[in-house]
């Protein structure tokens, strides 16, 4: 049974020499074209790393996240942001911490879609979706 020819394959082992190195290896005494390779090989630009960093550390989420806070005590009533401050978000839905019990139920009963509203109007219904109100 025949083989059919296939692709050229590099031969194993160590790259070829060229005649320049070989001089330069005998004159220095040192073979260093490997390691001079080897070292080529391994940096990589930083245009290439920095996208996977960014996404790493979350920084539009953050910054998302500290734009509410700041809107928050702008849009909001100055007494109602004294005893309601925003958490975080996730999925659509903000959490809000409020620090007594009367205070959760005048907001929750009575101004709870104004607040929803406006901060729709602010960052776009799809991104802020539901409130939750957490006593705490």
């Amino acid at each position: 049974m025949m083989q059919r020819p296939g692709r050229f394959r590099r031969p194993l082992g160590p790259p070829r020499v060229s005649a320049r190195d070989q001089v330069l290896a005998a004159w220095r005494g040192v073979h260093l074209r490997p390691k001079e390779v080897a070292r080529a090989k391994t940096g990589r630009p930083a245009a290439q790393l920095l996208p996977n960093v960014m996404k790493g550390l979350h920084l539009d989420r953050r910054r998302t996240d500290a734009e509410i806070g700041k809107v928050w005590n702008s849009l909001i009533d100055p007494t109602l942001t004294a005893h309601a401050q925003p958490t975080g978000i996730h999925n659509g839905t903000l959490f809000v911490s409020v620090d007594s019990s009367v205070w959760l139920d005048e907001i929750v009963r009575y101004r709870r879609r104004d607040i929803l509203n406006r901060l729709q109007h602010s960052f776009g219904a799809e991104y802020v979706r539901r409130i939750s109100f957490r006593l705490g």
